[in-house]
């Protein structure tokens, strides 16, 4: 029995061969233009890699002769790199400088006592101050750990708190002021005074204070008043009634002077003033005043000196009898006045000081405090009791350190806050920190320990960063020569010369080799770029250095004298000894031959780096040469893969066709051979029978 044959899916004639060598040819068209659209991005992607490259070298040669240029760097050279550095700035004096570190500005750093780790932080408002920034913390009781995480989550910058195990089952609580400076000293405040006392941190302390206002010839006359007016016939201000004692300065009625505040005091912002003043009510002095008889007092009749001889006027004779009773013209009437303190500042004028700036002490006294950092200049303490009835009783003053009085010292201080102390040329200057940038013109010290001795800071060129940009320079120009060698040049042996090519650039560059032979764009631009770097460049008549080959950059560095085809190529070699020689005794003149100006109008408009620039630009700008060539194949790409894509829809209809009709022929034939095998089986059984 002859087998079953399914048109389109048994093959019996072969027509899905047949199908397939008719669609080959077919399908010609398409494979073309495939590979046409392959070698459009090819050539994409090789004009972008030349835009990369040219602008990587625009932008190294634009780094030569801008403001920003690595021929102003300055570097710093210290000869104790480890205590004291320097950094300086572009308009930094090329100088040196002598600098001894006293000490390094330091933060406070205070550590606990051993404490259990199984120890709770009660509720309460944490406060921390450090200088003038605050750190506040509501916190709901709990572990110590979590108080440090969260102390150190709010407190970022400010302040650092974190444990150290010391022993089995023991840890410390060590917390770090994050700001150094004398100023900046770590006070605890709320509960978290209370707490850091309960673990050892702190501990209170009486505070120290200096008394000044009590030696003999410590209060003088103040200042008398010019714009206030007193009745006439009240006594002068004067100290002749005013008495000091050990402890306290009495002042009665019309008393006044003026004390001096020590030098030391008044030039330490830390310190503060502080002293009492009591009023005690008294006989009112103008009732006896206007009760008084007087004679007439006339005024001091003068006299004369001539060659060391005096001689005296004699006294005015009123011819009054002598029991004539003058009284004044208006009674004289009670003063009472509460401004009885002022500041004397060193320009001579006066700050005062009242009532309601003061607070009440529980005995009724009024207390009086200032703040040296609130009054810059202040050089005395003036006490004028106008009253007439009032007696004043003043305590001495007292300074105190403000950050000395907090009330408490640390335990366990690993640092104190403390200014940075240096001396600069044998001048001692302090700073509240490290970095300090306000002594010598544009230049930033870094302080980091003590110096053993004197630290000498030398300020000279930053030849290394020169070099470098230089080094960039050659290397960026010498790979954008490379590549055009091998887009415009069908020469192996140029891929050959790059041993310094990885495997994957080796590939590609073998795909790109020869790609653009007819484009003269590249081979121009490499022409002129290499008639750039050779020229010379002559910014005056005294210049020693016009030429790249003169610092050692050039086609033929390393003085080989051979052929060489690679030589002949364009790339440039660096002489590095040459180049270091170069830069330290040229620095300027080599500056001036990649970017000058040539007209005196302040603006660069000759040199290599900026000729360089230019004929870059119209290679890389928006809308030039290269921007178009991508742009064109971007076109010619869509067009192609819209071909391609047309191409298929083609192919595949021709096909179904194809396989439709020869299926069809198929299934036709395998009618015929059924038919055939019928008439024959029916004329087999009947020869039999």
């Amino acid at each position: 029995m002859a087998g079953i044959s399914i048109p389109g899916v048994s093959d019996t004639y072969k027509t899905n061969d047949l199908v397939e060598a008719l669609m080959q040819q077919e399908r010609l068209p398409l494979e073309r233009e495939q590979s046409t659209l392959e070698n459009y991005k090819e050539e994409q992607t090789a004009w972008r890699s030349v835009n990369q490259n040219m602008t990587s070298l625009r932008e190294a040669a634009r780094g030569l002769y801008s403001f920003d240029n690595p021929f102003n760097n300055k570097t710093a050279t210290s000869t104790q790199e480890d205590a004291v550095t320097a950094t300086p700035g572009r308009n930094a004096s090329f100088e040196s400088f002598k600098i001894d570190v006293l000490q390094p500005a330091t933060a406070d750093r205070f550590l606990s006592s051993e404490i259990d780790k199984t120890i709770k932080v009660p509720e309460g408002t944490y406060k921390f101050t450090i200088g003038d920034k605050t750190v506040s913390m509501n916190w709901k009781g709990g572990s110590l750990q979590d108080f440090v995480t969260s102390l150190n989550r709010r407190s970022s910058g400010i302040l650092k708190a974190s444990l150290i195990g010391v022993s089995p089952g023991k840890q410390a609580l060590l917390l770090e002021s994050l700001q150094t400076g004398a100023e900046n000293r770590l006070v605890f405040e709320g509960a978290s005074l209370e707490f850091a006392e309960s673990i050892g941190m702190i501990q209170k302390i009486k505070p120290e204070a200096v008394t000044f206002g009590t030696g003999a010839g410590a209060i003088q006359e103040s200042p008398s008043l010019t714009s206030y007016t007193e009745q006439v016939g009240l006594p002068e201000l004067s100290t002749s009634n005013v008495n000091i004692t050990d402890k306290t300065i009495t002042v009665a009625p019309r008393g006044s002077f003026s004390l001096d505040i020590p030098s030391t005091i008044a030039a330490d912002s830390q310190q503060r003033i502080e002293f009492s003043i009591t009023e005690s009510p008294v006989e009112d002095i103008t009732i006896a005043l206007n009760e008084q008889s007087r004679t007439p007092e006339l005024p001091y009749p003068g006299g004369i000196t001539f060659k060391g001889i005096t001689l005296q006027n004699i006294q005015s004779d009123t011819t009054l009898p002598a029991t004539t009773v003058v009284k004044p013209s208006q009674p004289l009437t009670p003063v009472e006045d509460t401004n009885i303190v002022s500041i004397q500042m060193s320009d001579g004028s006066e700050i005062p000081f009242s009532y309601a700036d003061t607070s009440v002490n529980e005995d009724g006294s009024r207390l009086f405090t200032f703040q040296m950092s609130d009054y810059p200049g202040a050089t005395s303490i003036i006490i004028r009791n106008k009253n007439t009835g009032k007696e004043l009783t003043m305590t001495v003053p007292e300074a105190y350190n403000k950050n000395a009085d907090l009330g408490y010292e640390p335990v366990n201080a690993a640092n104190v806050a403390a200014d940075a102390v240096i001396k600069y040329e044998g001048i001692t200057i302090s700073r509240p920190t490290n970095t300090i940038d306000d002594i010598v013109a544009d230049v930033t010290l870094n302080i980091k320990n003590k110096t053993e001795r004197t630290a000498t800071i030398e300020i000279k060129p930053d030849t290394e960063s020169a070099k470098e940009a230089l080094i960039t320079l050659i290397g960026t120009y010498n790979k954008v020569v490379a590549e055009i060698n091998i887009l415009t040049q069908n020469k192996p042996e140029i891929i050959d010369e790059l041993n310094y090519l990885t495997d994957d650039e080796i590939e590609q560059y073998e795909k790109w080799l020869g790609m653009f032979q007819s484009d003269f764009s590249l081979t121009n631009g490499k022409s002129t770029m290499q008639t750039i770097m050779a020229s010379p460049y002559q910014v005056d008549a005294n210049t020693s250095i016009s030429m790249l080959s003169q610092i050692g950059i050039s086609t033929s560095a390393d003085s080989y004298s051979g052929y060489s085809a690679s030589k002949l190529r364009g790339y440039l070699e660096i002489d590095e000894a040459k180049l270091d020689s170069a830069l330290e005794s040229n620095l300027l003149e080599i500056k001036n031959i990649f970017g000058y100006d040539s007209d005196g109008d302040l603006i660069i408009d000759s040199g290599i780096a900026y000729r360089l620039d230019k004929q870059l630009q119209g290679f890389v700008q928006t809308g030039g040469i290269l921007a178009t060539k991508i742009s064109g194949l971007d076109t010619r790409i869509s067009s192609s893969e819209s071909k391609i894509e047309k191409l298929e829809t083609q192919l595949e209809s021709k096909e179904q066709q194809l396989k439709q009709k020869y299926s069809q022929m198929e299934a036709t034939l395998n009618s015929l051979e059924s038919q055939s095998d019928s008439i024959k089986n029916t004329f087999n059984n009947n020869k039999s029978n």
